[in-house]
């Protein structure tokens, strides 16, 4: 493949994905306008926040068959233009139940950001090469997490929030409009699959029942939920809360992590890469990476104020290495479930993020708001403590569980 081809397949999946990661992250930021404005409580702030991942999962296994049926183009095309609409509607809402419909549709819209993007590259490249592309790709979309922090903040400062949402619109339109113009379609002598009932038939025969499948699951699904439930939007509550940060500061840190989470994407794939020479795979990557993650969790979990700054950026570069789990996937089914394979775990992987979100603003609910109206601190040790004691067992089950067979 040429370098000029390589770019018309993948730029327009990686400008979705970076918008992706903007509105799945900037409510962390604009939290305290929202906050003010609707007087809302930690389990509103963090229902509404979630809505984003409740219907990013419903739609995965739909998601899935259409990919594989489709191609990533035209899907994606169709549901970044959704998450245009959605973020329009976020920004003239004026009500809570409005807010929240429209972060539906924006994680509706997005709901394909990352699993059309890995779809396309397991039609377009070698196996061997997907662990190394998959993680450029994670890097480079993940810098759409470094716009929601500091820059954001400008935005607010600048614009409103209402105004800075308008802008991430206009934005998300652009990458619609530039898959319809830019990516070519399917490879040469790629063969649609099967109809509707095979391709359902399929995935609960074929994708859920295979071992390798489950070994992986809840390892990756616990790793993406807790990082994403967490950075997307309760890491800055925490800076502000427990950390004493004033709001710029909050910003600058959420920055840090932001660009720990694009180097850390990014370096893992070429971790992946090389140890492959040497016959080591990409799953002892990923669990390697879940270490570091629960690490840092405990750090914070434990209050470590003085290491905190070191203990976010960790977070940020180690979670999202344990989605390689997702290329492990591509390599071990045929190509013609590669959509259905990684849409049938991410619906699990996005699903527990919502539950998480959700839970977590429950829990820091349980404990009266101080006198200024922050969280108590307590209150996060808990919440974030039984997050981190959910990943602890899945990494367990990940090491104790040896499927026979492939994989």
């Amino acid at each position: 493949m040429t370098i000029s081809l390589g770019i018309r397949v993948l730029a327009p999946f990686a400008l979705a994905y970076f918008m992706s990661l903007f509105f799945r992250s900037v409510n962390a930021v604009i939290a305290p306008d929202l906050v003010g404005e609707f007087r809302l409580s930690a389990a509103e702030l963090g229902l509404l926040t979630s809505a984003y991942f409740l219907t990013f999962a419903l739609f995965q296994i739909p998601l899935g068959i259409l990919l594989d049926r489709f191609g990533a183009r035209r899907v994606q095309a169709a549901m970044v233009a959704t998450a245009a609409a959605g973020g329009v509607l976020f920004a003239f809402g004026q009500d809570l139940m409005t807010l929240a419909i429209a972060r539906g549709l924006v994680g509706l819209g997005f709901c394909g950001g990352l699993m059309s993007a890995y779809k396309q590259i397991a039609d377009w490249f070698p196996k061997h090469r997907l662990p190394l592309i998959n993680g450029l790709f994670l890097g480079l979309g993940s810098l759409g997490a470094v716009l929601a922090t500091v820059p954001a903040q400008a935005g607010v400062d600048a614009v409103g929030w209402r105004g800075l949402m308008l802008i991430g619109a206009g934005l998300t339109a652009i990458a619609a409009l530039s898959l319809i113009a830019i990516v070519p379609e399917r490879p040469p002598g790629d063969i649609p699959p099967a109809g509707l009932r095979q391709q359902l038939r399929e995935l609960f025969l074929v994708v859920y029942r295979d071992p390798l499948f489950w070994r992986v699951a809840p390892m990756t699904m616990l790793g993406f939920a807790s990082g994403s439930a967490i950075q997307t939007l309760w890491a800055g509550p925490w800076l502000r809360d427990v950390a004493g940060f004033d709001r710029p500061a909050v910003a600058e840190q959420l920055l840090v992590m932001a660009l720990a989470l694009s180097f850390g994407s990014m370096f893992g794939g070429v971790i992946a890469e090389y140890l492959r020479r040497f016959g080591i795979g990409v799953l002892t990557v990923a669990a390697s990476a879940s270490v570091l993650f629960m690490l840092a969790q405990l750090g914070i979990v434990l209050e470590w104020i003085a290491a905190s700054a070191f203990l976010w950026a960790l977070f940020g570069a180690s979670f999202n290495v344990v989605t390689l789990c997702y290329s492990a996937l591509s390599q071990h089914f045929p190509p013609a479930y590669a959509g259905r394979a990684n849409a049938g775990l991410n619906v699990l992987s996005t699903g527990t993020a919502f539950a998480l979100q959700y839970a977590i603003g429950a829990i820091i609910n349980l404990w009266p708001r101080g006198a200024e109206g922050g969280y108590d601190p307590d209150a996060y040790a808990w919440a974030f403590g039984l997050v981190l004691a959910a990943q602890t067992a899945a990494l367990a089950w990940f090491l104790a569980y040896r499927p026979r067979g492939k994989g």
